[in-house]
């Protein structure tokens, strides 16, 4: 049982990081198209929230990795 909560665990974070990377590659994209200040506050914005829930589910991920590994 524990053994699964590793690799769930571990698909999470997995899960999570591809998100993060997906926020750097669109800041990055922005930041290529030489955005005004407008434009590059209104993709910040809407990046904001998929990073923050990247984030979270990243930690979540490892969270039940550790705890499988100290329970297990």
């Amino acid at each position: 049982m524990f053994e699964m909560m590793i690799w769930v665990g571990a698909a999470i974070s997995v899960i999570g990081l591809a998100g993060i990377l997906w926020c750097i590659f669109r800041v990055a994209q922005a930041r290529r198209a030489k955005l005004d200040d407008d434009a590059m506050r209104a993709v910040l914005q809407s990046v904001i929230p998929m990073n923050m829930g990247a984030l979270f589910l990243s930690v979540i991920g490892l969270m039940l990795v550790v705890v499988g590994v100290m329970l297990g």
